[in-house]
């Protein structure tokens, strides 16, 4: 692909995994097209958001967005350490409370 979705972060370096199919929402209905793999990885960075999928995506593709960015960390494309709650997956962070 020549060029990448709307929900792209800049700094993210990862190339889209196909066809805009998912519009990500955030807390308030502000929202932005993306591809699957961008979806998620924007979905994990934001707080109270959503995902459906737009008209023509392929079945599914709004589930799989959603649970990918279960077990993501929020703004996955920084380097450094991780230890507070907001930092983590909330995969992790759900880990973190059933011990």
């Amino acid at each position: 692909m020549d060029s990448r979705c709307p929900a792209a972060h800049p700094d993210d370096p990862t190339p889209c995994d196909g066809p805009v199919v998912v519009m990500v929402l955030d807390a308030f209905n502000d929202g932005a097209k993306a591809c699957e793999h961008h979806g998620a990885r924007i979905l994990a960075s934001l707080d109270g958001g959503r995902v459906c999928a737009l008209p023509d995506a392929p079945a599914g593709a709004a589930i799989r967005v959603f649970t990918a960015a279960d077990s993501i960390r929020p703004f996955c494309w920084f380097d450094g350490p991780r230890i507070d709650p907001s930092q983590l997956s909330h995969a992790e962070n759900r880990a973190r409370i059933s011990r």
